[in-house]
């Protein structure tokens, strides 16, 4: 990786402070622990963050905390109660929860001068910190309005970090007596997921998973997760697809060149895909499950395509998310939603639930939608499907506002920013 490719894209000043800032903290020892090497967003992060702090000469390093099946399966109902979600958990839950975070430190060599915990899962290792350097605690989900019963526990362990990092001001804590910082996240524009993508390469994808890239396609990529929503993105198909055939097929047609026997065969099927990519991470056991829901709503309707693609299958994703009409983050809880950023980077207008980082993200009326609703969505799916120029208008607008707010050259100078600051 080198640090003046990112130029072109996101400016001389911001490579330029990047360098300085990297000079400045050369030699420093850096880990970032989270709890999985694959699938969503954070791993996807680290994947760019840590060779490029390295590139700019700090020692960086990642761990994965190791733990069995019912370790994840109390984690994932931490986090869900982090999201306010109303769960019990039961004082075994939480010693099976802490004898895996203290099996995880005995293992792990914490003696950094600095190290990034990335959510609830392996928080408790800060009572195993000794004599290390400043700890920081990275929380990349909504905790605005958590489960109290929850927060109460980890907010004990949070409050001996030296420092907390969150995505959006709405999420600071005023319970939390540790520094807290808004460092959103971001997306690498160099990576397999964001590159631009020959035509060629694009429609070759899409025929492989029986898209048709000749008709409207709303696309939502995330994990089969119900806090993502893609029961409430099917809803909202199935009312946009009963009112499609009230649009002006001509004004769709001449726009995307289509052929006359194209139109024809329109009278025969539905003038509208759904298409829903997700996959797993190994710290999700919940997310197969959710899968399978809503494998099991659609399977009857032939325009719904519902992917389970592989954590590594960056290159397909992005080439189907340029190959969509639009996209569809309908999200009930998101910390910050990178599929989002993602979707606006390709000059996509995107339509978000109204909820957590979405909400910056999503400029109302400028660089997409925000929704609260099946039928809200629905409604907006079918504006943006009669308005090419719209949808084109808002697609620039917010690739703009990814260029200026969310890549990976920002989040690093701010990361580097705090460790000189946690440094003096």
């Amino acid at each position: 990786m080198r640090i003046e490719d990112y130029s072109p894209i996101a400016g001389r000043v911001v490579v330029d402070e990047l360098k300085s800032l990297g000079e400045d903290l050369k030699g420093e020892e850096v880990l970032h622990i989270n709890s999985t090497y694959v699938g969503g967003g954070v791993a996807e992060l680290l994947k760019t963050i840590i060779p490029m702090m390295s590139t700019l000469g700090l020692k960086t390093d990642w761990k994965v905390i190791k733990g069995d099946y019912e370790f994840f399966e109390i984690t994932k109902t931490f986090h869900n109660a982090l999201h306010g979600e109303d769960v019990k958990i039961s004082s075994d839950m939480l010693k099976k929860y802490m004898e895996i975070n203290e099996q995880n430190a005995r293992e792990l060599d914490l003696g950094k001068d600095f190290i990034f915990i990335h959510d609830p899962q392996p928080a408790p290792l800060i009572n195993f910190r000794g004599k290390s350097g400043k700890w920081i605690w990275r929380c990349h989900i909504d905790i605005s309005a958590p489960n109290l019963g929850a927060w109460l526990f980890l907010s004990n362990h949070i409050n001996k970090y030296d420092a907390v990092v969150i995505h959006v001001p709405e999420y600071a804590r005023r319970d939390l007596i540790v520094q807290q910082y808004v460092i959103p996240p971001s997306i690498d524009p160099l990576s397999e997921k964001n590159i631009e993508l020959p035509k060629s390469y694009i429609d070759k994808v899409l025929r492989k998973y029986d898209i048709d890239p000749e008709m409207p396609i709303v696309t939502q990529v995330s994990r089969f997760d119900k806090l993502k929503d893609p029961v409430g993105v099917f809803r909202a198909f199935e009312v946009a697809k009963s009112n499609v055939g009230t649009l002006d097929f001509k004004h769709l047609l001449d726009q995307r060149a289509f052929a006359f026997d194209v139109f024809r065969t329109a009278r025969y099927r539905t003038f509208l895909q759904l298409v829903l990519v997700g996959g797993t991470a190994t710290d999700d056991p919940e997310g197969e499950r959710i899968y399978y829901e809503v494998l099991k709503k659609s399977i009857n309707d032939r325009n719904v395509h519902v992917l389970m693609l592989p954590p590594d299958a960056h290159r397909e994703i992005n080439a189907i998310q340029r190959g969509s009409t639009l996209l569809i983050q309908k999200s009930i809880k998101e910390g910050f939603g990178l599929t989002v950023t993602e979707g606006m980077w390709k000059g996509k207008p995107v339509i978000g639930g109204r909820t957590g980082g979405i909400r910056h993200q999503i400029i109302d009326g400028e660089t997409g939608f925000l929704v609260g609703s099946p039928s809200e969505a629905a409604e907006r799916i079918l504006f943006l499907l009669k308005n090419p120029d719209v949808r084109e208008r808002l697609g620039e607008r917010a690739k703009e506002h990814v260029r200026n707010n969310y890549l990976v050259t920002r989040q690093v100078r701010d990361y580097l920013g705090l460790l000189k600051t946690l440094k003096t």
